[in-house]
């Protein structure tokens, strides 16, 4: 089931953008196979039966530093259509399995590196998270208040500007394959990703309509008109009517001075209208102002954290949200009117599927045995 059912990838196992974008593609439908150093948790990521980017994937546990090992995982190459790692430049051709050794072994394979400053450059090599990338690339500086910039959770880089990125390398190095007949390399560092992000506004910048300044433009808190408000009960709703039938429609429901709809995008009037805001939405509760607005086009909703969210009416209509192994996760997204996505199978511990997945990718029993007693199968 799903789009990518009958795609085969070959994930090694790492933290951030690549466990996300492995989910991606098995929530689609793609067969994914997890390879992991050993079969217990790494030291720094939750353990796999516990995490939901490990749901609807396989777990193998090799050994790649023992040369049986490696040949396992080439041997697995010779028949995927895909494999992807996130380690430092150099790492996966010390090991033995680079993009050569691979698509030596497959010249069909797609060879996915996912990294923060990309293959080349002189940071290359360093170390670094995702908001030391997205610190190179405007974004950072973009985030936050007027006094400091503020770290966006790591979705911005590791999820944006890394996995979505490799995904749709992935992908449309596959769609290229069915006319070329020949596999790849994707470079993808979250760096490039993240600075593609900021097109929109370069845009902006290009026709002088952008302050680095932050707060002092239209989507960064500086507009009255398009941030959070706390409510009486010290929650918050968020407030986005950009466009001027919306934002009179939010005026008028909330009670506000009518001549606040002509001064919207009056930069003078600012302190006041966001003065007068900031007391008209702490005099009712989050709920109260979510029965005022939601289903209307004044651009008005109610914040809800990451347990509320599930259970939002609108959220709950299009079951946005499902139970695996009793816990609430995001389903599959995006819907497909033919190829619909099942609901992920529940992620596997470290090592639980390996004997099975080498039996399903065209080893024997006495193969996997021998494996076995060599201590390769870790």
């Amino acid at each position: 089931m799903g789009p990518l059912a009958g795609i085969k990838i070959i994930e090694i196992k790492g933290i951030g953008p690549g466990p996300y974008a492995g989910q991606l593609m098995a929530d689609l439908g793609a067969q994914v196979v997890v390879v992991e150093r050993a079969s217990k948790p790494n030291s720094i990521a939750a353990p796999s039966e516990m995490d939901v980017n490990s749901r609807g994937k396989k777990s193998i546990a090799l050994d790649l530093r023992n040369p049986a090992g490696l040949e396992t995982l080439l041997k697995m190459v010779e028949s995927a259509d895909v494999i992807f790692e996130g380690n430092r430049p150099g790492v996966a051709e010390k090991l033995g399995f680079g993009p050569d050794v691979c698509l030596e072994r497959n010249s069909k394979i797609i060879y996915g590196r996912m990294t923060g400053w990309g293959q080349d450059g002189p940071l290359a090599h360093s170390a670094g998270h995702d908001y030391n990338y997205i610190s190179l690339t405007g974004v950072a500086a973009a985030i936050g208040t007027k006094e400091r910039p503020t770290p966006p959770l790591n979705l911005v880089g590791d999820y944006a500007g890394g996995s979505l990125f490799l995904v749709v390398g992935i992908l449309s190095a596959l769609l290229e394959r069915q006319t070329s007949g020949k596999g790849q390399v994707i470079d993808t560092a979250i760096t490039d990703g993240s600075a593609h992000l900021m097109s929109i506004f370069h845009t902006m910048d290009i026709l002088g309509g952008f302050s680095v300044e932050r707060e002092s433009n239209g989507l960064d808190g500086g507009a009255p008109f398009y941030g959070s408000y706390q409510t009486s009960d010290n929650k918050f709703v968020s407030v986005g009517p950009i466009e001027p039938k919306f934002f009179a429609e939010m005026v008028e429901k909330t009670g506000m001075p009518a001549s606040f709809i002509e001064d919207q995008h009056n930069a003078e009037r600012w302190p006041e209208i966001k003065s007068t805001m900031v007391e008209t939405f702490k005099s009712k509760t989050r709920a109260a102002w979510a029965e005022i607005f939601e289903g209307s086009d004044a651009c008005v909703a109610g914040i809800y954290n990451l347990q509320e969210a599930p259970s939002h009416p609108h959220n709950k209509a299009r079951k946005t949200y499902i139970k695996i192994n009793g816990a609430d996760q995001p389903a599959p997204a995006p819907r497909f009117s033919r190829s619909q996505c099942d609901i992920p199978a529940p992620p596997s511990k470290e090592g639980a599927d390996t004997k099975q997945v080498l039996a399903d990718w065209g080893f024997d029993a006495g193969e996997i045995n021998d494996l076995d007693e060599s201590g390769v199968l870790t």
